[in-house]
């Protein structure tokens, strides 16, 4: 059993579709979010896919048409952008919203359309280590140091002047799944962004020890790491289809354990149909019964 004694907190995943209907949508559940009191929206970041909306317009564009939400990028592709620019693109977010903005990095995916794009192919290695080197790049020009310098297999920085900083303690989150990364961001970064498609509810114990175990190498509090968790499924009026189909009850139940036994502390929904609706009951139900149901398992 593995409870860091976290909050839990509650956001969503809207589809960042461009067409008209896809757009309504997404207002609808950014709303619905803003309403129910949901504290995050997370949007992915393929800027091959010619359906999507570029993800750092929307970002900026839903901070705007927002007070409460904070937004993050679930993950940047950093394939397709540099960390140089990530971090100032960020920092510009955090700084203009008022600090509601966090940081999500992933090593980069779906290699023959960012090939398309004009990016380059890497290994599973050299995604890695690139991944890690973008963390101390962000870091760097976080800083207030006058000037910083890299030198880095994958990125460099030549002297270049850091600013602005964000207005609040920002968090990097990775969306990592290998036994390294998992160590690396246990060492350096503050949060870890996994879905459930890949982070089955099986591999999480395993996953979250090699966490930890990068944590402890340094010395850190394994407490400190935020594990956000998307989550895709339907909020049904019947009877259990599965993991994450089903009732309210179903629902309040099996989150309910992913922080009390899996040590998950935040989940993000993405709703497989209906998702204005889904949203809203998942505000109004769900998430005030999970918040409930763990307060009083610690108390």
């Amino acid at each position: 059993m593995t409870d860091y004694g976290r909050e839990v907190e509650f956001g969503v995943f809207p589809s960042p579709n461009a067409d008209a209907e896809s757009l309504r949508e997404l207002w609808g559940v950014v709303a619905a979010a803003e309403r129910g009191g949901l504290e995050f929206a997370g949007f992915q970041d393929h800027p091959y896919q010619r359906r999507h909306l570029d993800t750092w317009s929307l970002m900026a564009t839903v901070l705007a048409r927002t007070e409460r939400l904070r937004v993050f990028p679930d993950v940047a592709n950093l394939p397709l952008r540099s960390p140089a620019v990530i971090a100032k693109s960020a920092a510009s977010l955090d700084v203009l919203s008022g600090g509601r903005f966090e940081l999500g990095l992933g090593a980069g995916a779906f290699w023959e359309a960012v090939v398309a794009m004009g990016g380059d192919e890497r290994s599973p290695r050299e995604a890695a280590d690139a991944l890690v080197e973008a963390v101390e790049v962000v870091r760097l020009l976080w800083s207030d140091a006058r000037s910083v310098r890299y030198e880095g297999r994958h990125y460099r920085l030549s002297g270049v002047k850091p600013g602005p900083r964000p207005v609040h303690d920002m968090g990097v989150w990775l969306g990592v799944l290998g036994p390294r990364l998992l160590g690396a961001l246990g060492r350096m970064a503050d949060g870890w962004l996994p879905s459930s498609g890949y982070a089955t509810p099986d591999r999480l114990p395993d996953m979250q020890a090699r966490i930890d175990a990068g944590a402890a190498r340094v010395g850190r509090d394994p407490a400190e790491i935020r594990r956000a968790y998307n989550v895709w499924g339907t909020i049904t009026g019947g009877a259990s289809r599965g993991f994450l189909e089903g009732p309210v009850e179903q629902w309040v139940e099996q989150l309910t354990e992913l922080v009390l036994v899996h040590g998950m502390d935040t989940f993000v929904f993405g709703p497989a149909e209906e998702p204005v609706r889904q949203v809203e009951v998942f505000a109004a139900e769900v998430a005030p019964a999970v918040r409930a149901a763990v307060a009083a398992e610690r108390s």
